[in-house]
């Protein structure tokens, strides 16, 4: 990005819309990270949950509690990925000047490097080219 900010020293701008595009995945993605927070909470804590309820501690459960550190973090991760995947329409989008000039929405597929040139490119020269225009008074 530094690069082209230098190349182009106008204005540009990467924008990332993640999107809610489902209200119910809004919906699970905010429950699973209650849930997560809880999960996390009861690993710390320690207290057998299952004892509660007239079970036998399943094996993944008592690694939990014999590697809390590497447990709560792998909570916290996959919580995470499954919490990104519910929330995320994978938008991208690219403005020069204020002035969109590339939306993956629209496309389809993010621009090559090759694209993206090309795109500033053509972007400046008609930025150029419409700031040497004389300008007519009414």
């Amino acid at each position: 990005f530094e690069l082209y900010s230098s190349k182009y020293p106008a204005k540009l701008s990467l924008f990332f819309f993640f999107f809610f595009f489902f209200l119910s995945s809004r919906h699970i993605a905010s429950f699973l990270s209650m849930f997560k927070l809880l999960l996390i909470g009861v690993i710390i804590v320690g207290k057998d949950p299952f004892a509660l309820f007239g079970m036998q501690a399943p094996g993944l459960w008592v690694w939990s509690q014999e590697n809390k550190i590497y447990a709560c973090m792998m909570v916290f991760f996959f919580s995470n990925m499954i919490e990104n995947q519910c929330m995320s329409t994978g938008a991208f989008e690219i403005t020069l000047n204020d002035v969109p000039v590339w939306s993956k929405l629209e496309a389809g597929h993010l621009p090559s490097m090759q694209q993206l040139v090309q795109i500033l490119e053509n972007e400046m020269k008609m930025n150029v080219h419409m700031d040497t225009l004389p300008h007519h008074r009414s």
